[in-house]
């Protein structure tokens, strides 16, 4: 049970400290300028972005999708929830502080970019054909075409 949940709540982890290094550096060190403010956050969602693509293209690799999708989804659930209820605290602020737009606006360019991201890295590892699947597929065509052809005699 725990090697199933493990990877799951370190993604959702790491997910949320890219959140929280971003709103400390937007805290500290860019704390009068809004658009540096703006492009640190575009810059989190990017990252956050690329951080889903390489666990989709790790992860699809290994195991189908069905069974990674749902890991990352839940992941991802718990990193937003996380990011938009718990993070405005840490820049001395509440979840609605900005308005609600504000917090929809978070919730749904969240939602993009991760998005996003798990679709391309594993767009990705299907172009090159090391997903689980085509593995799969590679390895049966190899097996029957190692085996010899059955003569079928009359």
């Amino acid at each position: 049970m725990r090697q199933r949940w493990l990877p799951v709540g370190v993604l959702a982890g790491v997910l949320f400290a890219v959140n929280v290094v971003a709103r400390l550096v937007s805290r500290f060190a860019l704390d009068a300028d809004a658009a540096m403010q703006d492009r640190l956050s575009l810059a989190m969602f990017l990252v956050i972005g690329v951080v889903l693509g390489a666990v989709a293209f790790v992860w699809g690799q290994r195991r189908p999708v069905e069974r990674w999708g749902g890991d990352v989804a839940l992941a991802i659930l718990v990193a937003l929830a996380l990011t938009v209820f718990v993070g405005p605290f840490l820049n001395g602020d509440h979840p609605f502080s900005n308005g609600a737009g504000a917090f929809f606006s978070q919730v749904w360019l969240y939602a993009g970019f991760s998005a996003a991201g798990v679709f391309l890295g594993y767009l990705v590892l299907i172009a090159l054909g090391w997903d689980h699947r085509s593995q799969s597929l590679k390895r049966y065509a190899e097996t029957k075409l190692s085996k010899p052809r059955r003569v079928v005699r009359r």
